[in-house]
């Protein structure tokens, strides 16, 4: 093996690899809040809304979790398209990773809701709170922050999972990486870069969501629990 590793290229191509970082970045921060919002809100209707709503919701988790990832892109991407729609690969990027992330966040959520005992919910009633007030206070912020590991781990998988949007021309990092390597002709250094700057990404956004439950869940701060 005579192989004679070179990373020469990247004296001039780094610029490219940092925006290719950067719209990785921007395209997972908007579809992870878009995702978690979407995900919190049927999750809430999952729960306790009527059957008819449980059965739509029930649906769109199974069909987008039963299906891969990469189809659901094309299918946004050429699908809304061939109705007469252009989006550009960003936005139906966006609209993609959403959905998906929603339909994950919907179970995940469900079942922090569905570990609220009883017993908080008739306390809540006592007090006189409201339905809104009672899920928003009772139930949503306990409810994440016993799911909110399981959360984290997975829109840092989303994160990772957004390499797929390069297979609709989205300039994000490994389809910035596939220009580089069929130019440069060297494959094997430029995706062991890309695969470096992947997990330097996973700590960032592992980090990032520890910060945000030592913030929102003081408890588990003050109890050293895991984030």
């Amino acid at each position: 093996m005579n192989y004679s590793f070179s990373f020469a290229f990247l004296a001039n191509r780094w610029p490219a690899l940092v925006e290719g970082v950067w719209l990785t970045i921007q395209l997972t921060v908007v579809s992870i809040t878009l995702g978690f919002l979407v995900g919190t809100l049927c999750a809430v209707l999952r729960v306790y809304g009527n059957g008819f709503v449980r059965r739509v919701v029930g649906s769109y988790v199974e069909i987008i979790r039963n299906t891969p990832l990469l189809v659901q892109m094309f299918i946004v991407y050429f699908g809304i398209a061939s109705m007469g729609v252009k989006l550009s690969a960003e936005v139906s990027a966006i609209i993609a990773l959403v959905i998906n992330a929603g339909a994950y966040t919907t179970e995940i959520m469900r079942a922090g809701i569905e570990s609220i005992s009883k017993t908080q919910l008739e306390a809540a009633e006592c007090l006189g709170l409201s339905r809104v007030n009672t899920i928003i206070h009772v139930v949503l912020l306990p409810a994440m922050e016993r799911v909110y590991p399981a959360l984290s781990s997975q829109f840092v998988l989303l994160m990772l999972a957004s390499s797929v949007t390069s297979q609709i021309s989205a300039e994000e990092l490994t389809a910035v990486a596939n220009v580089m390597q069929s130019d440069t002709y060297r494959s094997f250094e430029v995706y062991l870069i890309v695969a470096a700057i992947y997990i330097s990404l996973s700590f960032l956004y592992r980090f990032a969501f520890a910060l945000v439950g030592a913030v929102l869940f003081t408890r588990r701060r003050k109890l050293g629990t895991a984030l």
